[in-house]
């Protein structure tokens, strides 16, 4: 018999579950192949206690997203602290990491016009200023002092990079994928030099 009620604690608890599942099945088959039910199962709640989490599937994505932030400052945290790397090491490692997946969720460019386009005005605005933080720590934790401008900048560099990776060839057909991996090492060594540059400014 399902559980009549669950204290604040034990809702929280479940609540970074789902999000937890919903990363861990974004990660592996995307989100178009990602489905309510997968999630909810997964955790061990019925499809009606879900719902009392989140009101769609595109609100679980995006709070996913949001709760996978901390994580990755806790990733490049490792990285920096690695005495093995250099900064440029480290910051290729990273960049790598989210080009080529190992658990880092970006969205491609369907899931990103399927996502936003059910987003409200005002839901998207605080989209826009979790991601430009999230990419000002980034910098600041590779010791870069961010600006605005850098930021941006940074932000469209990077997703450009990861987005182009898994466009291809699907979204990009006319593109070479036997390219892909290589155009994509070029991109990640030009962004790291540029942030190199910034970092002795």
């Amino acid at each position: 018999m399902p559980k009549v009620s669950y204290s604040d604690k034990e809702r929280e608890y479940i609540r970074q579950s789902l999000l937890e599942t919903g990363l861990q099945f974004i990660a592996k088959q995307g989100v178009q192949h990602t489905t309510i039910e997968q999630i909810y199962k997964k955790v061990g709640i019925s499809r009606t206690f879900f719902y009392t989490f989140f009101s769609s599937k595109e609100d679980l994505v995006v709070e996913s997203l949001y709760f996978q932030q901390p994580k990755i400052l806790e990733y490049i945290t490792t990285l920096i602290n690695d005495n093995s790397l250099s900064w440029k090491e480290a910051l290729t490692t990273f960049l790598e990491t989210c080009c080529y997946g190992n658990g880092i969720v970006v969205l491609t460019i369907e899931e990103q016009q399927m996502i936003f386009k059910r987003l409200s005005f005002e839901s998207y605005a605080l989209f826009r200023r979790k991601q430009e933080q999230l990419f000002e720590d980034i910098l600041r934790y590779f010791g870069i002092k961010p600006s605005k401008e850098r930021v941006q900048l940074f932000i469209n560099l990077s997703l450009m990079l990861i987005i182009f990776q898994k466009a291809i060839p699907t979204s990009l057909p006319l593109l070479i994928p036997e390219a892909a991996k290589e155009t994509a090492d070029f991109q990640i060594k030009t962004i790291v030099n540029y942030l190199e540059s910034m970092k002795q400014q």
